[in-house]
C-alpha cells in the first residue's frame, strides 16, 4: 500500500504560497506521493524551483507534455481564483489525462498564509459554478471569538459543519457541535479533529452535544450547562417541497426550536446570537419560508427585549443573516443533478425561466462570521448574492463539467413548480432596503416603516395545539388543515399563493 503511494507523482498546480507549502508536507511525510513539478503561468517563476522541485509553465502548454500514470494526481493550489480560472485550468487538467484532481480550499477558508494537506479534497462542482471569492481575512473576522465558547445548533448540516471548519481557526476556547442527528455529528466531530491533527487552526476544545430544540425544559438546561458566550443558529428543516408534505413538523421545528433556543441563550447570558436565515422568507408562499420568516421576527423580538437588559455585563446582540441558496447544500438541486446525470438523465428543472441566487457555502459561511462580529444588536443583514442565475444554465454547466453534453447525451425535462415553489425568490421586503456596510458583499435592511402585518405572539400561540398535544383541544393536534388555514389568515403572501 505505501508503495503505491510512492509510485504516485503529484503536479501542484501554483507555486505560490499554498502550493509550496502543501507540497513541502508531501515531502515531510513521504507516503502521499512525489512532487515532480509545479505548474504556473507566472513567467517570473517558470524555470526556477522550490526546495528542489521545478516550475514550469504555462499550464496549458505544458500540461498536455506531461506523461501521465494511472495513479498520478494533478492538486489545484491556488486559492485566489475565481471559477473562470478554475473551469479553465480543470478543462486543461482533464484533456491532458488527469483522472484525479484535488483542490486546496479557497481563500475564505485560508488563514494567515497557511495551507494543508488534509485540507486537500477532490474537485467539486461548486468549485466551478460560483463566483470569484471576497478575500477576508477570517483571522481577523474571528477575533471576536477569541477565548469564548461557542455553540453552532445544525453544526451537521452543510452551513453548520463549514462554520464549524472556520471556527476552528477563531481561537475559541470551546466548539459546541449540536444536533439532533447522530451520524452528522459524529461526521464532523471526527472532521474537525483530523484537521486540527493535520495542522489547521488553533487547539479549540471540541464538544459534541446531542439534542432536540423542541424541547423546552432541555434546551434551558443545556445552555445553561454550555455557558455559550456565541450562538450560531442554522438547525432547521429547509426542503421546501418535503415540509409542504410535512407542514406540522417544520412548524414544530423550526419555529418553536427557534423560540425555546432565544429564550434558553436570553435566560443564559448568551452575548450574541446570530441566525442563519433564507430569501424564501421574503413574503413567504411556502411552510418552510413562513417558518424562517416567524423565526426572523422572534430573533428580532428577542433583540428588543435584551437591548433592554441593564443588568448585563457584556452588550448583547441578536440579529439575523439572510441569503438565497447555497451551491452544493444537502437537499439542493446540485447534489440531485448529479444523481440523475449519475443514473444518464433526465435532468429535471422546474421550468426553463426559473432563477435563482446561488453562493459557495465557504464564501457565505465567512460572511456570516464577519457579520456576526461586525454586526450590532437589532439589526439584519443580508449577503450580497450577486446576480441572479437560471437553474437550466446550472443544470447545462453541471452536466459539461461530469464530460456529457446537454441533451444529445443527457435531456433535460422541465417538470412545473410545485406547492410552495416561485419561478425567482425576492431577497428583500417591499418595506425594507438594503444598504451597503463598509464590509465587502454585507448588505444592511433597513426598515422603511414598522412591520405589524403579523402578531406573531397571537400566531405561535393559535398554533401551538396543532404541534403540541393539548387534551382540551386534540382534534387540534397535527391536523394540516387548521395549520395551513390559521398561517394563511396570518400572512397575506402564503393566503395569496395558495391552490390548497
Amino acid at each position: 500500500m505505501v508503495r503505491d503511494h510512492l509510485e504516485k507523482n503529484v503536479y501542484v498546480i501554483g507555486a505560490g504560497f499554498a502550493g509550496s507549502m502543501v507540497a513541502r508536507e508531501i515531502a515531510q511525510k513521504g507516503i502521499f506521493g512525489t512532487v515532480r513539478a509545479f505548474l504556473d503561468d507566472d513567467t517570473n517563476k517558470i524555470g526556477s524551483s522550490i526546495n528542489g522541485v521545478p516550475v514550469v509553465g504555462p499550464i496549458r502548454s505544458i500540461a498536455s507534455l506531461i506523461r501521465i500514470e494511472p495513479n498520478d494526481e494533478a492538486l489545484i493550489a491556488i486559492p485566489s481564483a475565481g471559477p473562470a480560472v478554475m473551469r479553465n485550468i480543470y478543462a486543461v487538467l482533464k484533456d491532458a489525462g488527469f483522472s484525479k484532481i484535488s483542490i486546496l480550499p479557497g481563500i475564505s477558508q485560508i488563514l494567515e498564509g497557511e495551507a494543508h494537506l488534509v485540507q486537500a479534497r477532490q474537485i467539486d462542482p461548486q468549485d466551478l459554478l460560483g463566483r470569484s471569492p471576497v478575500a477576508i481575512n477570517l483571522k481577523e473576522s474571528l477575533s471576536y471569538l477569541r477565548g469564548k465558547r461557542v455553540l453552532i445548533t445544525g453544526a451537521g448540516g452543510s452551513i453548520g459543519s463549514e462554520l464549524a471548519r472556520q471556527l476552528l481557526s477563531g481561537g475559541a476556547e470551546r466548539l459546541f457541535l449540536f444536533g439532533h442527528g447522530e451520524n452528522s455529528i459524529y461526521q464532523i466531530d471526527r472532521e474537525l479533529r483530523l484537521l486540527q491533527e493535520g495542522g489547521v487552526g488553533e487547539k479549540a476544545t471540541i464538544v459534541p452535544v446531542i439534542g432536540d430544540m423542541r424541547n423546552r425544559d432541555y434546551m434551558h438546561y443545556i445552555l445553561r450547562q454550555l455557558r455559550c458566550d456565541v450562538v450560531f443558529h442554522t438547525a432547521a428543516y429547509k426542503h421546501v417541497p418535503l415540509m409542504e408534505e410535512n407542514p406540522v413538523a417544520v412548524i414544530e421545528n423550526n419555529v418553536f426550536g427557534t423560540a425555546n433556543l432565544l429564550s434558553a441563550c436570553m435566560e443564559s447570558g448568551v452575548t450574541r446570537f446570530v441566525l442563519i436565515s433564507t430569501d424564501k422568507a421574503v413574503q413567504p408562499v411556502s411552510v418552510y419560508g413562513v417558518s424562517k420568516m416567524l423565526c426572523e421576527r422572534l430573533v428580532m423580538e428577542a433583540a428588543r427585549t435584551v437591548g433592554t437588559d441593564s443588568g448585563s455585563s457584556d452588550p448583547r446582540s441578536f440579529m439575523f443573516v439572510r441569503f438565497g441558496n447555497v451551491l452544493g447544500s444537502r437537499g439542493s438541486i446540485l447534489p440531485l443533478f448529479i444523481n440523475q446525470i449519475r443514473k444518464g438523465g433526465p435532468v429535471t428543472v422546474t421550468d426553463p425561466a426559473m432563477i435563482r441566487y446561488f453562493m459557495t457555502i465557504p464564501e457565505a459561511c465567512s460572511l456570516v462570521l464577519k457579520t456576526g462580529g461586525v454586526g450590532t444588536n437589532g439589526e439584519s443583514y443580508l449577503l450580497d448574492m450577486g446576480e441572479p442565475v437560471k437553474i437550466l444554465e446550472v443544470a447545462e454547466q453541471l452536466i459539461r463539467f461530469m464530460g456529457y453534453e446537454p441533451e444529445k447525451d443527457i435531456p433535460i425535462t422541465f417538470i412545473g413548480r410545485r406547492s410552495g415553489e416561485r419561478l425567482d425568490e425576492p431577497l428583500w421586503n417591499p418595506d425594507e432596503l438594503p444598504v451597503p456596510t463598509k464590509f465587502p458583499r454585507i448588505l444592511r435592511l433597513e426598515k422603511s416603516e414598522p412591520d405589524d402585518t403579523v402578531d406573531t405572539t397571537s400566531l405561535l400561540r393559535s398554533l401551538e395545539p396543532v404541534c403540541f398535544l393539548d387534551p382540551e383541544q386534540k382534534d387540534e393536534y397535527r391536523n394540516r388543515r387548521i395549520l395551513f388555514s390559521r398561517l394563511a389568515s396570518a400572512i397575506p403572501s402564503f393566503r395569496n399563493n395558495r391552490h390548497d
